[in-house]
């Protein structure tokens, strides 16, 4: 028998140095109308990784901060990173000063790297990091280093790869820190080489040098992992504009460029569907609608289904799995309802993934009972940074606790009942909102709805069920509780109604429990 003597996997950045060998003058991004191809995406991370080393003194292991919104700039900084073995770490480009410190701090950041109007950003990080060796900016600054006038002084210096191992990082993911501050997750060369072969063959099969892709949600999360997967088939990118998600923008680019898949959250599947603009572009080039991050409700999910055809992929996955635990192909997705379309699946393993529901004692659970939903495979993290706490509460006997609850059915179709957080108890009965969310966004009347557990002296806590009504309706709250009546249990059923115009969302477009209490809290409604 051989002894393997060595860990070595391919570094990420190999991706683009094929991709330029192979297809030179293919195009790799669009950004407002102009196109970059593979080799000069190629030349230009060359030129910012060599200035990264030889001016900012970045090696294997560092960390380069980012905070930025989507561009081909964003790109280049990540496979930049890659290529020099140094560890990408962006930050949600909405945050605020003191969110991006504690990142630099908790990342032993080397290296600022923002758009040009996020000063007080990089004032913050100075001030936490004195270990900073510079602030680079892309866009005119009075500030930091310039972008562009860095890449121009290494321009046509041609860098290798850095040799990496299976563990080494490359990325660290924060979490979205539904509870304290967000973790640091680890991602490694390895592990993220798996989900790309992964991803392509479970999302997105059949795709090619000749598919587009529309970058919709924020490449610091969900869309940089779809990314880099693609780029090992080297898709290309097509960024759609800043100021805004525009409904009608986006279907005029799917149009122009054939675009044959994208990424996004329910919340915007939902917005392009309703939008006129739906009916008045082609999009039959559309092959897979991917979203993921929220549950989408059935509702929703019929309208797109009739809108768009038989496209939508979904998939269930936190960042800790790096997105990958189910999914729901497009052959998986049915417009009738019946058993067939098991209503509120998020669907089955993906390729290399095992999922176990267990009880609070680690026992694996028969199938159609519920508890938490735990996962092993080549996909899970190799845990957090410096969070020994972190990582003992979520990992147990090798297996990741994802803090979700659900069932499997008998084919191992995997059902979420909801976050473990989101649960409250009514009179000594547990409620998990997502299965009343589901009935209540069935009435004509409503458009959207987050239901809270909060305070009741009988009770203990009772359901504020928080509506944003559909368009030019006026929901009453006694017509809604007859409309659930015998369709739901009567522990689970609202207590209170509150209607407002629009839910909170995150920078990446989802609806968390979290910012919709801090919603109600600011505007004094909770």
């Amino acid at each position: 028998m051989v002894e393997r003597c060595s860990n070595r996997v391919a570094n990420l950045a190999h991706f683009l140095s094929r991709n330029a060998a192979r297809w030179p003058s293919g195009p790799a991004v669009v950004e407002d109308g102009v196109t970059l191809s593979w080799s000069e995406i190629d030349s230009r991370v060359s030129a910012l990784a060599k200035g990264l080393q030889s001016e900012f003194g970045v090696s294997k292991g560092d960390g380069l901060l980012v905070q930025a919104q989507n561009s081909h700039e964003m790109i280049e900084i990540m496979l930049a990173a890659f290529r020099l073995g140094a560890i990408w770490v962006p930050c949600n480009f909405r945050q605020a000063p003191g969110e991006t410190a504690y990142a630099a701090v908790k990342a032993k950041a080397k290296v600022f790297l923002c758009d040009a109007d996020f000063g007080a950003q990089a004032d913050a990080v100075r001030n936490a990091r004195d270990q900073l060796t510079g602030c680079i900016t892309i866009g005119a600054s009075d500030f930091g280093t310039s972008y562009e006038d860095l890449l121009s002084r290494y321009q046509g210096q041609v860098l290798q790869n850095e040799a990496v191992d299976y563990n080494d990082p490359c990325w660290l993911f924060f979490t979205s820190g539904s509870t304290g501050r967000p973790k640091a997750v680890v991602l490694s060369h390895g592990q993220i080489g798996f989900v790309c072969v992964n991803y392509m063959a479970d999302l997105l099969p059949g795709t090619t040098e000749r598919d587009a892709s529309l970058v919709i949600a924020p490449l610091s999360h969900g869309a940089g992992l779809q990314l880099i997967a693609q780029l090992s088939v080297g898709s290309t990118h097509v960024l759609l504009p800043g100021g805004g998600f525009n409904p009608s923008t986006a279907f005029e680019l799917i149009e122009k460029h054939k675009v044959s898949n994208l990424f996004t959250v329910p919340t915007i599947v939902k917005r392009l569907v309703e939008d006129p603009s739906v009916d008045q572009h082609d999009h039959s080039s559309l092959r897979h609608v991917i979203y993921a991050g929220a549950p989408m409700y059935r509702e929703d999910q019929k309208l797109a289904l009739q809108k768009l055809g038989q496209v939508l992929v979904q998939y269930y996955g936190l960042g800790e799995v790096t997105g990958n635990i189910t999914v729901l192909r497009p052959q998986d997705h049915f417009l009738e309802d019946g058993p067939e379309a098991r209503s509120g699946t998020c669907g089955t393993e993906r390729t290399g993934i095992e999922v176990s529901i267990q009880d609070e004692d680690g026992n694996h659970l028969p199938p159609n009972e519920t508890g938490e939903v735990c996962v092993i495979g080549s996909a899970v993290c190799a845990g957090y940074l410096e969070d020994e706490d972190a990582n003992q509460k979520s990992f147990r006997n090798g297996w990741f606790r994802t803090g979700d609850i659900g069932h499997m059915d008998e084919q191992r179709y995997l059902f979420l009942t909801g976050r473990a957080s989101d649960m409250y108890i009514s009179g000594g009965s547990n409620v998990y909102p997502k299965e009343v969310e589901e009935v209540l966004l069935t009435h004509p009347d409503i458009s959207e709805v987050a239901i809270l557990g909060i305070p009741d002296r009988q009770w203990g806590e009772v359901g504020l069920a928080v509506c944003v009504p559909a368009p030019d309706k006026s929901p009453d709250p006694q017509e809604l509780s007859d409309y659930l009546n015998g369709k739901i249990a009567r522990y689970k059923m609202p207590a209170r109604y509150l209607f407002i115009p629009a839910m909170p969302t995150s920078a990446y477009g989802k609806i968390t429990k979290k910012l919709v209490r801090e919603h109600l809290t600011e505007k004094g409604l909770l």
